[in-house]
């Protein structure tokens, strides 16, 4: 008998399925293998997850078809999968697909490629200069499990290759005999990563597991992986389930990146998954940025993460010098106030005679921001805090409270008007170009991305996360529009903002080759502050007891439930809620289609987390059971959109 988890993403049909196994299919039917079952008359695909004696049931119907030998879902995996699932509130199945990519039948039948060992004779990087690295590093190459944050130094100098550093946890992973999994959340951080193995490693050494790679090299890599011939694997966010034996080490970068974020239902995030892995797989975690998320903070809270940082003195001293344009108020009074203040241009100029700028711009892509008509204050929910927004032309509303009940007025001026300010890197490009006649502007965005620019002076315009790297890094850089930033429609707006900031900071020389970085916002929002400071550690300490204060992630548990009104009202009726629970809602949210849609919001203290998301795991299952309409639940939503 196998027992089989068949592809049915239906709450009601969420569990293995008992099948016989023909005698002509008994060698072929192992654990992990592809298998085709016959399932309500049609038929399915599935995993044969365990082999077991028949008992006493009789009547079941046989495996249909062994479509692959090849066991490419281990019992590791397959207790990663199931545990994420629960977690989420998903099924198994949706799960799965994210962590098994398809199957390339001429890619599997080809010769196996050979990858050879990786040089180990140098084990020496980055690493190494930040304190706490080296019990870390030890614990590693003893094969232990050691957990850390490792906030990197925000510079292009050796001390910020993040990628390096790395590939040094890996060394001392790999010594011990174990396998290394390092995780990025793009392709241009993997293709930095893959540069800093190769040079370390020797090519060939490692495999690379992303989705844009193509079926065939994607699938050939996969099975490298699970057949054991590499020890090594690079990949993106879904290469968090690869199936790496003898796992001693999780590496994953920038966990603040909204790339970690698994678009697809139930919406699992990869941070929390490689951490659920380190804990099932009793393997080590580095999670490392620039910046540090509330989540990752609350991690070191509760000392289940160690900390490998530099002291806030030696972090200013070796990044970039950093200021904001508000500072410089006594000798420009309107900088406060100017989009383009008159010290921005003078870094500008400054920087140009160096070398290249870098110029930030916030431009479409973000979230409609409201502000004061009158004195542009950022429009904020009365009852939260939170950021207000018009996205659906219905009037101000909270993403987490709902439509205002009462007419919006604001804080600093009492006005009740509000507008939208929405500024173009096109316009800013044409600004810099007639300041600076004769030097050549560049745009980069999302759309049209830049390789790279040299050393000899340039402006460059980009849009967060799209700015190139610079050979020997930026003479100087302005980030502009801080204070929209900042004010966008979202929990993470403040976060968010200094992860950017940060990210821009450490493509800048370091100010003792005359490297500026200048923040155009009021030097009072604490965001500006931190980045000042350099202190996103502090940043985060104070992000996580504003939230457990307001009661928001990741201090509490926080579910929402979407659907049509009349689905989400029958949800909620028929789920018994904890008595702790907090109910927002429901309420209706802007909708992509003509039909109404409606969220309502749940929140409960974290230790009750697990009882409540069974609770929504049985509702669904009900509901599913029944045909009912379907509904949307999401845990942790990093976004509310």
């Amino acid at each position: 008998m196998a027992k089989v988890a068949v592809d049915l993403p239906l709450a009601n049909l969420d569990r293995p399925f008992d099948y016989l196994v023909p005698a002509e299919l008994d060698t072929e039917a192992v654990p992990g293998a592809r298998v085709r079952v016959r399932f309500a008359g049609q038929l399915r695909d599935g995993f044969v997850l365990e082999r077991a004696e028949p008992g006493e049931r009789a009547g079941l119907a046989d495996l249909h078809k062994v479509v692959s030998p090849e066991p490419v879902l281990t019992e590791e995996v397959t207790a990663l999968v199931r545990a994420v699932a629960d977690h989420y509130a998903g099924s198994f199945a949706d799960v799965v697909r994210a962590a098994v990519p398809p199957r390339h039948a001429a890619t599997e039948k080809a010769r196996v490629a050979e990858h050879p060992e990786p040089l180990l004779a140098d084990r020496s990087g980055p690493l190494t200069s930040y304190p706490g690295s080296a019990g870390f590093l030890d614990a590693l190459a003893a094969g232990g499990r050691p957990r850390a944050a490792w906030t990197v130094l925000p510079t292009p100098s050796p001390a910020g290759d993040w990628a390096a550093g790395f590939v040094e946890a890996a060394a001392a992973t790999l010594v011990a005999g174990r396998g290394a999994l390092l995780l990025v959340p793009d392709a241009r951080h993997l293709s930095q990563l893959s540069e800093a193995a190769t040079a370390r490693y020797g090519r060939g050494s490692f495999a690379v597991l992303a989705a844009d790679a193509g079926p065939a090299a994607r699938y050939r890599n996969f099975l490298a992986v699970s057949r054991g011939s590499v020890r090594l694997v690079l990949g993106t966010r879904a290469a968090v389930f690869a199936p790496v034996r003898e796992l001693g080490l999780i590496a994953l970068w920038d966990d603040g990146n909204d790339a970690w974020s698994e678009p697809h239902a139930p919406y699992w995030h990869a941070r929390e998954v490689a951490a659920m892995r380190a804990h099932l797989a009793g393997c080590g975690l580095l999670l490392a940025a620039h910046a540090r998320t509330a989540e990752v903070q609350q991690l070191v809270v509760r000392s289940w993460l160690g900390t490998i940082q530099l002291a806030p003195n030696d972090t200013r001293r070796l990044a970039a010098a950093v200021r904001s344009s508000a500072a410089d108020s006594h000798r420009d009074p309107h900088a406060g106030a100017a989009r383009l203040p008159h010290d921005a241009f003078t870094v500008v100029r400054a920087g140009l005679a160096a070398g290249p700028v870098l110029i930030q711009v916030p431009r479409a892509g973000y979230l409609p921001v409201l502000v004061c008509a009158n004195c542009r204050t950022a429009a904020r929910c009365p009852n939260c805090g939170q950021a207000l927004n018009d996205a659906g032309g219905s009037g101000p509303a909270c993403r987490w409270c709902g439509p205002l009940l009462r007419r919006w007025s604001c804080s600093e001026c009492g006005g009740t008007r509000l507008r939208t300010p929405v500024v173009g890197v096109a316009r800013t490009a044409e600004e810099f170009g007639k300041a600076f006649p004769g030097t050549a502007v560049l745009q980069a965005s999302a759309d049209h991305p830049l390789a790279g620019v040299g050393s000899a002076p340039v402006l460059v315009l980009a849009t967060p996360g799209a700015a190139p790297a610079a050979v020997g890094g930026y003479a100087a850089a302005v980030l502009l529009d801080g204070e929209l930033m900042v004010g966008r429609a979202d929990l993470r707006a403040g976060e968010e903002a200094l992860r950017r900031w940060l990210a821009v900071t450490a493509q800048v020389r370091p100010a003792a080759e005359g490297g500026t970085v200048m923040v155009v916002a009021d030097a009072g929002i604490r965001e500006v502050q931190a980045l000042v400071r350099l202190d996103p550690v502090g940043y985060a300490e104070r992000e996580l007891a504003d939230r457990a204060a307001a009661g928001f992630p990741p201090a509490v548990k926080l579910l929402t439930i979407e659907g049509a009104p009349a689905a989400v009202t029958a949800a909620l009726a028929a789920v018994e809620l904890p008595a702790t629970t907090q109910v927002l809602g429901p309420f209706e949210v802007p909708a992509d289609g003509p039909d109404p849609l409606a969220r309502v919001t749940l929140r409960c203290p974290l230790g009750e987390a697990a009882e409540l998301v069974g609770r929504l795991r049985a509702m669904l299952s009900v509901r599913a059971a029944k045909k009912e309409a379907p509904i949307r639940v999401r845990v942790d939503p990093q976004v509310l959109g």
